[in-house]
């Protein structure tokens, strides 16, 4: 780069510089430096006088004014010419047009594609249900037998409808809300028994009346703690998390065992209602729960309402060290009024009659008015991707008040077989001892035989919304009476999900 010397009138050459802290006169501080240390370092087009200043304050005559430009447009060029040497050719272009012209008709379809794929969103957001709500729902029918001793089998055609509104409206919360009906209820059996129920009838007969079974709000804390408010049909099982019985406690939809029994330990059915509950994860493997539920929470009425009616507390201990092994201890304290015992998880004020159990426990103890106190342990161990085993237990110390105390005792062993045969399909086998009430002081004596629940079941999934699952159940000693004729119920299952 040549410029004139302000002190000379002939041209003298000057050094290219490299870095603007070559110049000895040009400071951070100066208004321009950012600017000269752009073309120095990065357009390499301003040069320095032999002495090593720049002399920026002084004027720039037409020549320096010419040499300057000179070499930054030389530069200019120089980057130009470089950035274009790898851009495509000629031979490139015609390739490409080449490759255009063979998959027109592919672009032209995914083109259609795309449009009507736009065009059906647009339409769904414009008739969305909700952008808050999701609508899931469960329907079955079930077709059932009873054969016990010398009677005839009555085959009976029921069905059952559940509905499920989702709601979330931060993200992490959810609301549910659960409404059911259907024309369910006990089969034809001459010893009545809860122990005879299926996972399609237990809600009782609604006579096909539509009625909100389940409304709680889930929320989060903290990201470890979470609490449900439950005004209508709080479980026990609900703050149970996560479940030791993954695959066949699917919260009595009816998609899984044909019993209620084979879903979960008994005792977490003793209680429900209206109340509030949590879940705290200690670490990602180990969480505790606990709820309070009152049963007529909603009755004003004296020794009813939240607080002075049927309550019951619980608490879960939940260990899950790895995926496929579970651990739980659970424990539940109960107070029924006289009318209100009952397995059934809400204590009569909704559902109708207890859900397992004999006839005996569930009859004899709703009598008086009485306290509970229970204790369970689970646990669950999947010893492949296609074999479950689990099992539980239950012991109940049982105060009829002013009369005297008697044990509850109930346990289980389940086989559970994932995918069997095709996937999403599922076998079970459970082998177990329903709730049974041995020895009530002051109450006159009565059987206290083991009553054996044997139930196996195959549930064939046709396809993601399709399922047949026909099941079988054998009771011994029903009613905890072994002189009772055996039960004997079939029952094949038609469930809808969508």
């Amino acid at each position: 780069m040549y410029l004139a010397s302000a002190d000379e009138e002939d041209l003298t050459v000057l050094d290219q510089v490299t870095s603007v802290s070559q110049l000895s006169d040009i400071q951070p501080t100066d208004w321009a430096f950012q600017a000269l240390q752009s073309l120095v370092e990065r357009y390499g087009c301003i040069a320095g006088y032999p002495d090593g200043s720049y002399r920026g304050n002084r004027a720039m005559t037409r020549f320096e004014f010419a040499a300057g430009l000179n070499a930054c447009l030389d530069r200019i060029t120089e980057l130009i010419a470089s950035s274009t040497a790898d851009l495509v050719t000629r031979e490139d272009l015609t390739l490409l047009q080449r490759i255009q012209e063979e998959f027109a008709a592919e672009l032209a379809t995914l083109r259609g594609r795309v449009d009507a794929l736009e065009a059906r969103t647009g339409e769904l957001e414009v008739n969305q249900f909700s952008t808050t709500t999701k609508l899931t729902g469960v329907v079955n029918f079930a077709l059932t037998s009873v054969f016990e001793g010398d009677n005839d089998s009555i085959p009976i055609l029921q069905e059952r409808v559940r509905l499920e509104f989702n709601t979330s409206f931060t993200g992490r919360d959810l609301l549910i809300t659960r409404m059911v009906t259907g024309n369910s209820g006990l089969t034809n059996a001459a010893n009545s028994t809860p122990e005879q129920s299926l996972s399609t009838q237990w809600y009782g007969n609604f006579g096909n009346f539509i009625g909100i079974a389940t409304l709680y709000y889930l929320f989060p804390v903290t990201d470890n703690f979470v609490m449900l408010l439950t005004p209508v049909g709080g479980l026990h099982a609900d703050y149970a998390f996560p479940a030791v019985n993954p695959f066949l406690d699917d919260f009595d939809k009816g998609t899984t065992a044909i019993s209620p029994f084979a879903q979960r330990n008994p005792i977490l059915r003793l209680g429900g209602g209206s109340g509030l509950a949590f879940v705290y994860f200690l670490n990602p493997s180990l969480s505790i729960g606990g709820g309070y539920y009152a049963g007529e929470a909603f009755n004003p009425s004296e020794g009813r309402g939240l607080f002075n009616g049927s309550q019951s507390a619980g608490a879960v201990l939940r260990w899950q060290p790895a995926r496929n092994f579970a651990f739980g201890l659970t424990y539940n304290h109960a107070y029924f009024r006289k009318g209100q015992f009952g397995f059934d998880d809400n204590q009569k004020t909704f559902f109708g009659p207890s859900v397992v159990g004999t006839g005996v426990v569930n009859n004899t103890l709703a009598q008086f008015p009485t306290e509970t106190n229970s204790y369970g342990i689970e646990f669950s161990w999947q010893l492949s991707p296609k074999f479950n085993i689990g099992a539980w237990g239950g012991y109940t110390k049982a105060r009829a008040i002013d009369v005297g105390d008697g044990e509850i005792w109930t346990y289980a062993l389940t086989l559970a077989f994932p995918d069997l045969g095709k996937e999403g399909s599922l076998g079970g086998i459970i082998v177990g001892v329903q709730p049974y009430l041995e020895n009530l002081e002051g109450v006159p004596d009565f059987p206290n035989d083991p009553p054996i629940h044997v139930e196996v079941f195959y549930k064939f999934q046709i396809n993601d919304n399709i399922s047949l699952t026909p099941g079988a159940i054998w009771n011994s000693a029903p009613n905890q009476n072994e002189k009772n004729d055996d039960l004997f119920i079939g029952t094949f299952r038609t469930t809808f999900t969508f």
